[in-house]
């Protein structure tokens, strides 16, 4: 079912601070970033390489606000992993098949996702609690970047 592991997503307090440390520590490059208000996040993709079944990333995350998931996460939590992400070649079928194997999904229907995407969130307490979601990506194409705004994804 799962293709590769399309990103690794992290939260950070300073978007900005953090794009650079990891540009610098691993010479990553951001491809896109976005302003998802939707989900209440601004975040950076930074491309790691491409493989058979597409690109993997790291996703970086700062929140809009402190009453967003994101925000949420980083009072409790603090910086770091906030989730892991699985390319699939077909979201809803993905979500049917976990579904059907008795997994909640945190979206009854695939939403808009980073660069175009398609996706949906698994419970985390169904599985390991490990906040899960399930890419299906769009073409992309590592040496080109956005500027997107999503105000209604």
């Amino acid at each position: 079912m799962f293709m590769r592991i399309d990103h690794v997503g992290i939260a950070c307090h300073d978007l900005e601070e953090r794009i650079a440390s990891f540009e610098r520590i691993f010479e990553l490059k951001v491809v896109s970033r976005e302003v998802n208000e939707q989900q209440g996040v601004k975040e950076a993709m930074l491309h790691i390489a491409d493989g058979q079944g597409g690109g993997s990333y790291i996703q970086l995350l700062e929140p809009l606000g402190p009453d967003t998931p994101v925000g949420k996460f980083l009072a409790k939590r603090g910086e770091g992993v906030h989730h892991v992400a699985f390319g699939v070649p077909d979201v809803v079928q993905a979500m049917e098949k976990i579904g059907d194997r008795g997994v909640r999904l945190l979206d009854a229907t695939p939403r808009h996702g980073s660069l175009n995407s398609s996706i949906a969130f698994l419970h985390p307490k169904d599985v390991g609690g490990m906040l899960t979601e399930l890419v299906q990506a769009a073409e992309r194409h590592p040496e080109s970047t956005s500027n997107t705004t999503n105000a209604d994804t």
